[in-house]
């Protein structure tokens, strides 16, 4: 085995074509952040996972219903727009959402490397899901990022072997990492143009 960024599919090797993202390659690859939650090591980011977990799922759930109408993520929200329910639609929104917090939370920590993770998702979350939140989600996902892990722990995590095998330098993990939330910065920005020049996020 090797270290966790190296066994999931990163946002850099999701294809992009003249029809849009890919959908399943980003459904993997939004599996694999998820996975991320796991080595933070706290109860507290379970209603993160629980949210993000239930997005994919519901964009996963239209993909498997007619797979050529929503090869790509663009392709889906379109062909979904004449529908009185869009279910997939809104639940890709808030996956975005939820991974636009993630990215900017770790690109934060990447480039603040004396910082603790805290004030790093706590920053990620001020700049993007706060404004959507209630009082009470605000408490809750207040209450997560206290819960964060040192960030030598969750480093050392991230360049550990699965199988007890030798750690890759940090050097090498702070090189992926940053290729992976460069990839998935890329794929949220070009994804919210598309929601709004198309009129996609209305009544969300």
């Amino acid at each position: 085995m090797a270290p966790y960024l190296e066994t999931v599919r990163s946002f850099a090797d999701v294809p992009i074509t003249d029809a849009g993202v890919d959908t399943t390659a980003f459904l993997e690859a939004s599996n694999g952040l998820v996975g991320l939650f796991d080595l933070l090591g706290s109860a507290a980011f379970t209603p993160v996972v629980s949210d993000l977990t239930g997005n994919i799922n519901k964009v996963r759930a239209r993909y498997d219903a007619d797979p050529t109408k929503s090869s790509t993520l663009e392709l889906l929200v379109e062909n979904e727009k004449g529908e009185k329910k869009r279910t997939a639609t809104e639940g890709l929104m808030w996956l975005l959402r939820g991974l636009d917090f993630t990215c900017k939370a770790l690109k934060h920590a990447q480039a603040n490397k004396g910082e603790e993770l805290s004030k790093a998702f706590t920053t990620g979350y001020d700049q993007t899901l706060k404004k959507f939140h209630s009082f009470l989600v605000k408490g809750i996902f207040s209450m997560a990022m206290k819960a964060c892990p040192y960030r030598a722990d969750f480093y050392a995590k991230l360049a550990a072997d699965k199988e007890g095998g030798p750690a890759v330098s940090q050097e090498k993990v702070s090189e992926e990492l940053d290729k992976w939330l460069a990839a998935l910065d890329s794929i949220v920005k070009r994804m919210e143009n598309f929601y709004e020049k198309g009129g996609h996020n209305k009544g969300f």
